[in-house]
């Protein structure tokens, strides 16, 4: 492992330290709120706020310092990292609370921690599989186009584009487990077709993500050899959809907003609306980009007229025809 990423790797584990710290003195007050004694005021709002607390952990810990830990290395590469990590955080977080503790169905909690950290897993994979085992050796490409968009305002700009953009997004796809950990009812069939989406949605991504993976990969290795890539990836679940990693990460966070309506907060579905609206905007940023390769032009403007967007869907057998003889 090279300085530099020997170095990444440090920065990012302990990041998330000043989070980690305060809620553990939180749950070490605890004992202290309950026989009433020594109980300063800080502890007893935190006590009785774990929404609101979560969020100024998010803004103080990521927002601020993932920022100004941007600002030094010139890189936004770590919250790309965390999208991965802190759903983990939030939902332990919101578990262990001390205002939570027997005021939730207890197999119903143990399923949807299962299951994030099912998603963190995958997801994580796929992002360190990518940077090819490498930590902050690039941030992400739309961050580059938005930094030579606003050039020297980017320093700033940043903060509201990058970090506090992503704790309204973040949050709010997260709402659910403060939900799981807050309402206290039996088991229904519900839950049963919310773990089935998310598992669905967890599945379809995992695969989606190992298919582009190796066409990446064997395209690299085209090159090497110095002989024409493959323009598009339009096997397995690409042929059906365009963007069927997208597809099975919404799936994902949709789950556990029909857990959290089943519970009676439809409410805290307005998270995996904002998330799927900004994720229909990446994907027109995506497809922008693509069609402005002047190599494989052509052929994507002809795999988006035959192919469906998000949802897995079959070709009409006309536009197959045609697409198969291209």
């Amino acid at each position: 492992m090279g300085r530099s990423n020997l170095k990444n790797a440090v920065i990012a584990l302990l990041a998330p330290l000043p989070s980690i710290l305060l809620h553990l003195s939180l749950l070490n007050h605890h004992y202290d709120y309950e026989r009433q004694t020594n109980q300063y005021p800080i502890w007893s709002w935190c006590y009785h706020h774990p929404l609101l607390l979560a969020n100024l952990l998010f803004f103080f810990n990521v927002n601020v310092l993932f920022w100004i830990t941007s600002l030094i290395q010139n890189s936004n590469w770590m919250i790309d990292l965390y999208w991965t990590v802190i759903p983990v955080m939030l939902v332990h977080f919101f578990a262990t609370h001390p205002l939570s503790l027997g005021q939730y169905n207890y197999w119903r909690s143990k399923a949807v921690i299962a299951l994030t950290w099912v998603w963190s897993l995958r997801l994580s994979h796929n992002y360190m599989r990518r940077e090819k085992w490498q930590w902050g050796a690039r941030e992400d490409w739309r961050f580059n186009d938005m930094r030579s968009q606003y050039g020297k305002h980017w320093w700033w700009v940043s903060f509201f584009a990058v970090y506090l953009s992503q704790q309204v997004f973040l949050i709010g796809v997260c709402l659910p487990f403060y939900v799981v950990h807050s309402v206290d009812k039996p088991l229904s069939i519900w839950d049963f077709v919310a773990v089935l989406v998310c598992l669905c949605g967890i599945v379809i991504a995992y695969f989606a993500d190992t298919q582009l993976h190796q066409f990446v990969s064997r395209n690299e290795k085209l090159k090497e050899l110095g002989k024409p890539v493959v323009l598009n990836l339009d096997r397995g679940l690409w042929y059906y959809s365009r963007h069927p990693n997208y597809f099975g990460e919404q799936l994902w966070w949709w789950g556990l907003a029909i857990l959290s309506w089943s519970l009676g907060h439809g409410w805290t579905a307005v998270g995996s609306l904002i998330n799927s609206m900004c994720l229909a905007y990446v994907t027109i940023l995506v497809e922008e980009r693509m069609v402005k390769q002047e190599h494989r032009s052509e052929a994507y403007r002809l795999y988006q007229k035959t192919t469906s967007v998000w949802v897995p869907w079959f070709k009409s057998s006309a536009a197959a025809e045609k697409y198969k003889s291209t």
